[in-house]
């Protein structure tokens, strides 16, 4: 009987944990009324709505097993959510090791608006992108 070959049947590689953005965790936008755009897309598109917007889901392809959300939501104009940023959006993108990632902002020279913060959604942070556009960087629970 042949040995079997260890190469083959040792696949186990660590997991990667590289900071890097996996994706978007939810887009942001002001409106002047948030409650009646909530009910338009809910009427017309079918949008299943919450006092927050809409969340979407979806399988990560690499690891099936693994649900994420995209977060919708419309926000009341003139909020300071967006704050310092004067445009009318703001992308939340959803990353891993975002210790490493505002590390390695912070050496890039990124300014990088706030701490990381702990939520029961996970880690936050806000950085400024080239253009001015505050992004909102999310590390799922």
């Amino acid at each position: 009987m042949e040995e079997p070959d260890t190469e083959t049947t040792n696949t186990y590689s660590a997991p990667d944990t590289t900071p890097k953005v996996t994706g978007i965790g939810g887009i942001f936008f002001f409106s002047d009324n948030p409650q009646e755009t909530r009910a338009w897309y809910a009427q017309n598109l079918g949008f299943e709505v919450n006092e927050w917007g809409s969340t979407f889901e979806s399988r990560n392809a690499n690891q099936p097993d693994e649900i994420n959300q995209l977060q919708w939501s419309p926000f009341k104009k003139g909020s300071d959510y967006f704050a310092p940023s004067t445009k009318e959006f703001m992308i939340n993108y959803r990353v891993q090791n975002i210790e490493g990632l505002v590390d390695k902002l912070k050496a890039n020279g990124v300014t990088i608006l706030d701490s990381i913060e702990s939520s029961d959604y996970g880690k936050f942070v806000h950085i400024l992108d080239a253009d001015g556009n505050k992004i909102e960087l999310w590390e799922p629970c």
